[in-house]
């Protein structure tokens, strides 16, 4: 299994369309095949951070979601947005 951990943080005004279109791309991911879980949170002490904690039952389940058109789409906006940092481990 893969485990990615996403931590956005937004620029200046920006924070609610990134979070919709995180909210938007969760809900689409969440009918993928090979998703084992995957969500949005919120940061309770910065208001400007939210991460996406995603885990896929293989590379190519990953491979597969990161190619789709609202995966594209989606992950434009949000790094339109603000800046995005990604941790990817092997369970």
């Amino acid at each position: 299994m893969i485990r990615l951990n996403c931590f956005f943080q937004a620029k200046k005004g920006k924070y609610n369309e990134a979070l919709e279109a995180a909210i938007l791309l969760t809900a689409k991911t969440q009918k993928h095949e090979g998703m084992v879980s995957y969500d949005v949170f919120e940061s309770a002490t910065r208001k400007d951070i939210f991460m996406f904690c995603e885990t896929w039952e293989s590379e190519e389940a990953l491979e597969k979601h990161s190619a789709t058109p609202e995966f594209k789409e989606l992950v434009g906006v949000i790094q339109s947005c603000g800046d995005m940092k990604i941790e990817k481990m092997q369970l």
